[in-house]
């Protein structure tokens, strides 16, 4: 199982505009493919139930969810806090919450690792201080496995400055969920991210604009997607970041 990257969403039902299933099929809309799902303080059967529904929506486009915590409910991604469990949980995907260099020198077996706040957050206030992304790009140089950006990502020169400083993606929280059209703001952000790692397509099709066929843009999908079409198609496949790119 590949690690997550491009914009992940992480769910939060509190403060989402609507009902949790509705905001992530319109961010899958958008263009997102890998879901964190959050919400811990639900019962463990709510939790698995919840997870089917959103697997579900991935489904239709081949995405991934990943559960928070240690038990997968049913699946076989995890995205595990700071604190523990450690060694990490034998899973096919296995993420983990990181503030800092040494939670970051702690990782082991671990596939990736969110690395937060990148810039000031409504949802977690207290960690801090920003890490900008000039201290992103100092973290993401002293840690080998692949980072994703989280906290206060809301703009699309956000999400340029992350895999600029060699973040692999970003982990968007408040962005969508308090969105009011999460396909729109999903859409914006995934154009963003696809423009970021291809540079030399994107020069390309700025300095020869008389050339359509040259330097072709990622498509990415609009907000008239269907998530109930089940076309048959495999899973897209954004062109991935490597942390040499935009250093």
């Amino acid at each position: 199982m590949i690690p997550p990257s491009g914009v992940v969403v992480l769910t939060d039902r509190l403060v989402a505009r609507s009902r949790l299933d509705r905001v992530v099929a319109g961010a899958v809309a958008g263009g997102v493919r890998w879901v964190v799902l959050r919400e811990k303080d639900l019962p463990r059967a709510e939790r698995v139930a919840l997870a089917a529904d959103l697997r579900a929506i991935l489904a239709d486009v081949g995405g991934t969810l990943v559960v928070a915590g240690p038990d997968p409910l049913g699946g076989d991604a995890v995205h595990l806090p700071a604190a523990g469990p450690y060694p990490p949980p034998a899973h096919g995907l296995v993420g983990r919450s990181c503030h800092h260099q040494p939670e970051l020198s702690r990782l082991t077996t671990e596939h990736y690792a969110t690395i937060s706040p990148v810039w000031l957050t409504k949802t977690k206030p207290g960690y801090g201080p920003p890490l900008g992304p000039d201290g992103l790009r100092k973290l993401v140089e002293a840690t080998p496995v692949p980072l994703l950006a989280l906290g206060g990502v809301e703009t699309p020169e956000q999400v340029t400055a992350c895999v600029q400083a060699g973040a692999v993606g970003v982990a968007v929280l408040g962005a969508l969920m308090r969105a009011e059209d999460p396909c729109a703001v999903a859409a914006t952000l995934t154009s963003a991210y696809a423009e970021a790692v291809t540079p030399v397509l994107t020069q390309t099709r700025a300095e020869a604009p008389r050339s359509p066929r040259r330097g072709l843009r990622p498509t990415v999908p609009t907000q008239g997607s269907s998530l109930t079409a089940r076309s048959g198609h495999g899973r897209p496949q954004p062109p991935t970041a490597t942390k040499s790119e935009g250093k």
